[in-house]
C-alpha cells in the first residue's frame, strides 16, 4: 500500500479542520461579506484547495489503482506533485492573509506546477491502461478541468498584475469557478460513484447506459457555462447550462437507484447512504433554481443566488459526498496498510470495527441540519441565522472529521 494517498488524505483532513477553525474564529461572518476580497479568497481556497481537492487527489491516487488494476505511472511524480501543491496552496493562503500579490503569484505558480504534474501522471496512467468507460473517461475529464482551472487562475493573476486585457478578468473568473466546481468536482464524484457505489452495495448486472448520458450532459453543461462566461453572453447560455446540468442530475440520481435495485448488500454503511441522499437533494435544488430563474435568466447572476447555490453545491453536495466516502475509504486504506497481512490471525481487529457507523450517521445528520440552518439564513438574508448555522456546522464538522482521523490510531 503506497503512502502517497495517505499524505493527501491526512493533509486534507488538516485543511478541513483549519477551514472550520477559521470559520469559527470569524463566526462565519465572512459569508456575509464580499467574497471577492482577501478574506473571501482565503476561506474559499482553503476549502477548495486545502480540503476538498487535497483529499480528492489522495482518493484518485488510490482509486485509480482499483479501477485500472495497475499502478500509477510514477510515484515520484506523485510525491513531487504533493510537495509543490501543498507548499503552493499554503503560500497562497498566507498571501491572501498578507494581501501580498507577489507572494500569491509565486505560490500559485508552485500550486499550478503540482496540478500539471498530477494531470500528466494521471493522463499517462490512463493512456497506458487504455481502459475507456464512463468511469475512466469521467476521471480523465475531471483531471483536464482541474488543469484548465489552474491555468485560468494563473491567467487571472497575470491580468490582475498587468491589466492588459480589459474586461477579461471577470470573464476568466466565472470560467475558473465553473470549471473548478462543476468540471473537476462534478466529473470526479459522478465518475467514481459508478465504481464505489456498486462496490459497497455489492451490485451487479445493472445497465451503464445512463452513465454515458450523464457523461455527455455534464460535460455539455460545463462547456456551455465556460463559453457563456468567456464570451460574456451569460444569461441565456447559463440557463441552458443549468438545464443540461439538471438533465445530467436526473440521469445520475436515477442511475443510483438502478445500482441500489441490483444490490446484494442491504446496508453499505451510513456514509454511502448519505451520498445518495445529498445527490437527490442537489437535484431538487437544481430543478427549483431552473424554474425560479426561468422568469428572468439574469437572476442566476444575483449575488445572493450565487452565494446560496455555491454553498448548496460545494458546502452541501461536494463536501458531504467526500465526507461520506471518506468514512469508508479511510478505514479501508488504514486497515489494509496496517493489518492486511495479518488478516485472520488472533487479535487482528476487524475492518468493520475501525469506525463507528452510528457516529458517522449521527455526525452527517447533524451536519445536514446545521447546513440547512445556514442555507436558510442565506435565503432569508439574516446574518444571525447564518452565524448560528455556520458555527454549529463548523463545530460538528470538526468532531466528525476527528472521528475519522482517530482511525489512524487503531
Amino acid at each position: 500500500m503506497s503512502r502517497l494517498p495517505f499524505l493527501f488524505i491526512i493533509t486534507g483532513i488538516v485543511g478541513f479542520v483549519m477551514y472550520h477553525a477559521f470559520s469559527l474564529l470569524s463566526l462565519t461572518g465572512w459569508l456575509g461579506d464580499e467574497l471577492r476580497g482577501p478574506e473571501g479568497w482565503f476561506h474559499a481556497h482553503l476549502f477548495v484547495l486545502g480540503w476538498a481537492t487535497m483529499l480528492a487527489m489522495g482518493a484518485v491516487y488510490q482509486l485509480i489503482h482499483v479501477i485500472l488494476q495497475t499502478n500509477i505511472y510514477s510515484a515520484v511524480l506523485g510525491y513531487c506533485h504533493y510537495f509543490l501543491f501543498t507548499v503552493g496552496a499554503t503560500g497562497m493562503l498566507i498571501g491572501f492573509i498578507r494581501t501580498d500579490v507577489i507572494w500569491i503569484a509565486g505560490s500559485a505558480t508552485l500550486a499550478l506546477s503540482g496540478i500539471l504534474l498530477f494531470g500528466l501522471n494521471m493522463g499517462i496512467t490512463l493512456y497506458r491502461a487504455s481502459i475507456w468507460n464512463p468511469v475512466t473517461i469521467s476521471a480523465a475529464c475531471a483531471c483536464l478541468y482541474l488543469v484548465l482551472t489552474g491555468l485560468s487562475g494563473m491567467l487571472m493573476g497575470l491580468n490582475f498584475a498587468f491589466g492588459d486585457w480589459n474586461g477579461l478578468h471577470q470573464r476568466l473568473f466565472g470560467a475558473h469557478i465553473w470549471m473548478g466546481t462543476l468540471g473537476w468536482f462534478g466529473m470526479l464524484i459522478t465518475g467514481f460513484s459508478y465504481k464505489m457505489l456498486p462496490m459497497f452495495y455489492l451490485s451487479h448486472d445493472f445497465s451503464i447506459r445512463l452513465q454515458k448520458m450523464v457523461l455527455v450532459l455534464w460535460n455539455a453543461a460545463v462547456i456551455t457555462g465556460v463559453i457563456a462566461f468567456l464570451t460574456g453572453i451569460q444569461g441565456g447560455l447559463l440557463w441552458f447550462a443549468l438545464l443540461l446540468l439538471t438533465g445530467a442530475l436526473i440521469c445520475y440520481v436515477y442511475h443510483l437507484e438502478q445500482i441500489q435495485e441490483k444490490r446484494h448488500k442491504s446496508n453499505p454503511g451510513p456514509g454511502i447512504r448519505w451520498t445518495v441522499y445529498v445527490s437527490r437533494a442537489l437535484l431538487v435544488y437544481s430543478m427549483a433554481l431552473l424554474i425560479y430563474s426561468a422568469q428572468d435568466v439574469e437572476l442566476l447572476l444575483d449575488s445572493r443566488v450565487v452565494l446560496l447555490t455555491g454553498w448548496v453545491y460545494l458546502g452541501g453536495w461536494v463536501s458531504l459526498t467526500i465526507l461520506g466516502y471518506a468514512s469508508k475509504i479511510v478505514p479501508f486504506l488504514w486497515w489494509t496498510h496496517k493489518y492486511g497481512k495479518l488478516a485472520g490471525r488472533p487479535g487482528t481487529p476487524l475492518m468493520a470495527g475501525m469506525l463507528s457507523e452510528k457516529r458517522i450517521n449521527h455526525g452527517i445528520l447533524a451536519m445536514v441540519a446545521a447546513s440547512l440552518l445556514l442555507v436558510s439564513g442565506i435565503l432569508i438574508n439574516l446574518a444571525e441565522v447564518m452565524m448560528v448555522g455556520g458555527t454549529l456546522l463548523s463545530m460538528i464538522s470538526i468532531v466528525y472529521i476527528s472521528n475519522i482521523a482517530l482511525v489512524f490510531r487503531r
